[in-house]
């Protein structure tokens, strides 16, 4: 395992126990962003760094009882979180890192990312196996509860132009690992980047 899983696996250990407490108003928000999808029916998705499967829930209501969905997270610790919250019941869990995904080719017809992008060890190829994945013409949401801006102010950081979320690094970053920047939301309430994955 290599040093950034590691790092990785540590933050998320030693807050899984309080991470929902931390952020309780966070629902609706995930809701809407799962709602981008335009997820039906018998779908299957992805919740890719799921952590505790805040986005379990909103994700079965829009695939339905026949459809398909996963939760990948590299922290144990957060997957257990997931299970004592009861949200295993809306989808599969599985200790895995996205990637190495233990899924088929074009298995998917979407992806969800909650604060997943600047967590990724390494984007790039990290996107690719995303895309890998998801069928042609499926989709890519990556997702934050708060923009750019609000983000940094919570860390008390300013906003930089190298920030990995930015729209001008995002979009090439994007169409290098196989999915097209679709729409692109940066507010204080919100981040939502929607990608295509392309043929």
């Amino acid at each position: 395992m290599t040093d950034d899983h590691t790092h990785v696996q540590e933050f998320f250990t030693a807050r899984a126990a309080d991470w929902d407490t931390r952020f309780p108003d966070d629902g609706p928000a995930y809701a809407s962003a799962v709602g981008t999808l335009g997820l039906g029916p018998g779908d299957a998705v992805l919740d890719a760094g799921c952590g505790t499967g805040r986005a379990l829930p909103a994700l079965r209501a829009a695939v339905g009882p026949r459809g398909t969905v996963l939760g990948v997270d590299l922290t144990a610790a957060m997957l257990e979180a997931a299970v004592r919250a009861a949200r295993n019941g809306s989808g599969t869990l599985l200790l895995a890192d996205v990637a190495r995904l233990p899924l088929r080719s074009r298995s998917l017809d979407a992806v969800f990312g909650a604060g997943l992008i600047s967590h990724l060890s390494h984007p790039g190829p990290d996107l690719a196996e995303l895309a890998r994945v998801v069928r042609p013409g499926g989709l890519l949401a990556l997702f934050h509860p708060i923009g750019r801006a609000a983000l940094a102010a919570r860390h008390g950081r300013r906003i930089t132009d190298d920030d990995l979320r930015a729209e001008h690094n995002l979009r090439p970053l994007l169409v290098r690992s196989g999915w097209r920047l679709d729409t692109y939301t940066d507010e204080d309430d919100r981040f939502l980047a929607l990608s295509v994955r392309m043929r």
